[in-house]
């Protein structure tokens, strides 16, 4: 032990021991807290980019089959194909296109939704360093 301690009774140094551990653990605790409401607000945010794709893909859905079907299936009647065949591959077309779109913003949401970004770095630091603390002044 350090030369402050000399002189202490054995007591009270085990009494300070297990103040500044107690004192220690409510401030991890509390930085626990934290970093946990911090997370929740990033998985928030995965969240509302997931919603915004899909609700992008099916608005995405409802104007580009009434527009763009509509114009590739008068393309390809002025190739010379058949009106019903021009838009059931006018309407392929669009769905194939639109499902990538949504799908983009879909997976960028997923990807936030990752195990390691919700992981609590700062406490888990934390905490290995006051356990060393706490071995050092045992």
């Amino acid at each position: 032990m350090s030369q402050v301690n000399e002189g202490r009774p054995l007591g009270e140094l085990l009494s300070g021991l297990a103040g500044d551990i107690s004192g220690l653990f409510r401030k991890e605790i509390q930085l626990a807290k934290t970093e946990a409401s911090e997370k929740i607000s990033e998985t928030m945010a995965a969240a509302v980019s997931v919603l915004i794709g899909a609700v992008l893909a099916l608005g995405a859905l409802g104007v580009l089959l009434s527009a763009i079907v509509s114009l590739l299936a008068a393309f390809f009647v002025n190739m010379g194909w058949d009106a019903t065949m021009s838009t059931a591959v006018a309407s392929g077309i669009v769905t194939i296109v639109v499902g990538i779109i949504a799908w983009i913003f879909i997976s960028k949401g997923l990807n936030a939704f990752k195990a390691q970004n919700l992981n609590l770095k700062r406490t888990t630091t934390s905490l290995g360093r006051d356990a060393d603390i706490v071995k050092e002044r045992l």
